[in-house]
């Protein structure tokens, strides 16, 4: 019954994905199978896949499967194989109704694969949509992946699809004493590589560990480059739905170490903000448990806030950076003080670096704040560089 709501919802959320004009001759590297299927021939095969996994209307798994390629098992990232898990919620392993194929979660406790999963395969495929931001955990999910094919001497193959957030680069870069599942690498919020150029940059940087590199092969899009727009034709997480959440991620995620309420459990999420002592609000919203937030921030109670849905569409994908406009609004409006922020250091981990929040909380003004970023930011940009497989947006 879930797994058709979804679908459902899937049909519908792509209607709005589809209301925006974006460049539709871009060919994703998972279409071009003569490419990568002779590195599967006579081989075991491992997927690292999730509901955005598709070969057109088809999905990669099915699609494999009648090339004849011996797929032992799926690895499922944070929301499951299906996509169909709230945020943080744990993803239990079991097998896939349709196939039968074994699905061993990489979230949760479990993040990085078994030495026994390992040893069962000869080469690991990884193709899921990413949002081109650093605490979005797909490419931790790679990196943890990536590190245990170098360790066990295993091929890598990264097909790659377009960064819907890969025309600008902005944010802190993380300082590696803040690394956690939701930041691995000292790279901004926004980092402007698609996942085959981030996978690249992994290798390159030594970011693995113990000198080791990954066994890496990536396959390059058809008709793609860092000016481009690509409309997603499926939410790569239940909270992701459309393409102005998806445009809006990179400045609303940080609201979630917060006590505001990025919408979760509405048919907006991170396209609303809002707080019930936050008075100025120009929209209203009562969070409930739906699909994608069985539990959501501030349930049942009347928010004030934001409605950013036409912001999201209209401006922030030229805009071209992290804003904190909204951040400071209503951490000064709701009159919260140190209670504004969650006690668990989880902004610190979000943002990538220490000291901000003092700094908000001190009544520093935005330019202010991002001025301590410009250095670090100017150094990854050049860094960046090396690694790109495609035209960048300047």
């Amino acid at each position: 019954m879930i797994r058709l709501l979804f679908f459902s919802l899937l049909l519908s959320f792509s209607g709005l994905l589809q209301a925006q004009y974006f460049d539709n001759d871009i060919t994703v590297a998972a279409e071009l199978l003569d490419q990568y299927l002779p590195d599967l021939k006579d081989k075991r095969v491992g997927i690292v896949a999730n509901q955005t996994s598709m070969v057109g209307k088809e999905h990669l798994v099915d699609r494999l499967l009648k090339e004849g390629v011996n797929i032992r098992l799926v690895f499922a990232p944070e929301h499951g194989f299906r996509g169909t898990a709230d945020a943080g919620e744990k993803v239990a392993s079991q097998k896939d109704a349709k196939t039968g194929i074994r699905i061993v979660s990489l979230y949760g406790k479990n993040k990085k694969p078994k030495a026994e999963d390992m040893d069962s395969l000869d080469v690991i495929l990884f193709d899921i949509q990413d949002v081109g931001v650093r605490f979005y955990t797909y490419i931790s999910t790679m990196h943890y992946v990536m590190q245990s094919c170098a360790e066990k001497g295993k091929k890598f193959i990264v097909l790659d699809r377009p960064n819907p957030n890969g025309h600008y680069v902005d944010g802190p870069v993380l300082d590696p004493k803040l690394q956690s599942f939701v930041g691995m690498h000292p790279v901004p919020i926004v980092h402007g590589m698609t996942i085959c150029e981030y996978a690249q940059m992994i290798n390159g940087e030594g970011w693995l560990g113990d000198s080791l590199k990954a066994d890496l092969k990536v396959i390059k899009m058809k008709n793609y480059n860092h000016k481009k727009f690509y409309r997603l034709p499926i939410p790569p997480s239940p909270n992701l739905r459309t393409m102005s959440s998806i445009y809006l991620y990179p400045s609303i995620c940080l609201f979630e170490s917060t006590e505001i309420s990025v919408g979760r459990g509405t048919d907006k999420p991170f396209q609303i903000i809002g707080h019930p002592k936050f008075s100025k609000g120009t929209y209203e919203f009562t969070p409930t448990p739906s699909f994608g937030s069985k539990k959501p921030k501030l349930e049942g109670e009347l928010c004030k806030g934001y409605d950013l849905t036409n912001y999201g569409y209209q401006f922030a994908r030229s805009q071209k950076k992290v804003t904190l406009h909204w951040l400071l609004e209503l951490y000064h409006e709701t009159k919260l003080g140190k209670n504004f922020f969650k006690k668990t250091g989880f902004f610190n981990k979000l943002l990538g670096v220490y000291g901000i929040q003092q700094e908000i909380m001190a009544g520093k003004t935005e330019a202010e704040i991002r001025a301590k970023w410009t250095t670090g930011l100017e150094k990854f940009k050049l860094k960046r560089k090396k690694y790109l497989l495609y035209e960048d947006f300047e």
